[in-house]
């Protein structure tokens, strides 16, 4: 994950290694070749999505197969016509699920406004 400049951990940990290497101080190379073992295998582990990632992605699937082809939608119908939701959805979160269904490499839902107001539909 790059910071606020753009560096890396492993980039910076790399120039770092880089510096003392040049100064010839055995002990800190060594100390950066482990904090960049470290890294590569902490950033190479496979993880499971967490609860909420899992819930969102059952929410989405709720969302497609409750929509109809050629229908209109607007986030308060959704939140009262659709059973999919849990008790703690917002139209937020909502939003933000149906953006991601509508994302690029999606496409799955079309954003469209009318008078300000967001309508959704399959694509």
């Amino acid at each position: 994950m790059a910071n606020k400049n753009g560096l890396t951990i492993q980039a910076g940990f790399e120039r770092a290694r880089a510096v003392f290497a040049e100064m010839g101080d055995e002990e800190m190379v060594a100390f950066f070749d482990k904090r960049l073992e470290q890294n590569a295998k902490k950033t190479s582990a496979e993880r499971k999505p967490s609860a909420r990632q899992t819930e969102n992605e059952q929410i989405k699937v709720g969302i497609l197969n409750n929509m109809e082809v050629g229908t209109d939608y607007t986030l308060a119908d959704m939140l009262v016509m659709f059973d999919c939701f849990p008790a703690d959805m917002t139209p937020h979160r909502l939003a933000a699920l149906l953006s991601q269904l509508g994302a690029k490499g999606s496409n799955e839902i079309v954003r469209t406004e009318s008078k300000g107001k967001a309508y959704f539909r399959l694509a």
